[in-house]
């Protein structure tokens, strides 16, 4: 299949896109195009309906993976409260 380049494109403007839309969103969808177009290009033969469940499953996997990376979501620390300042003496 010669698609495989159309993935890796939306996969770099995805990751392109989330440099202007902060927010970790476009992210495990970039990296979800970059691997199927990977996957294209060394020889893995699937159209239609079981390609775009493939981009599904390594879009999720690869955003849970990048959370768990760069740790956001669930047990982050708490801010630090200061009780006094540098200023009282």
């Amino acid at each position: 299949m010669t698609a495989w380049w159309l993935w890796v494109t939306a996969g770099v403007l995805l990751a392109g896109l989330e440099v202007l839309v902060p927010g970790f969103i476009f992210l495990g969808f970039a990296a979800g195009a970059v691997l199927t177009g990977l996957l294209l290009l060394v020889g893995i033969e699937i159209g239609g309906a079981p390609l775009l469940l493939l981009f599904a499953l390594l879009s999720l996997a690869s955003w849970a993976g990048l959370r768990r990376a760069f740790h956001l979501g669930g047990g982050r620390p708490q801010p630090k409260i200061w009780t006094t300042d540098i200023n009282d003496g």
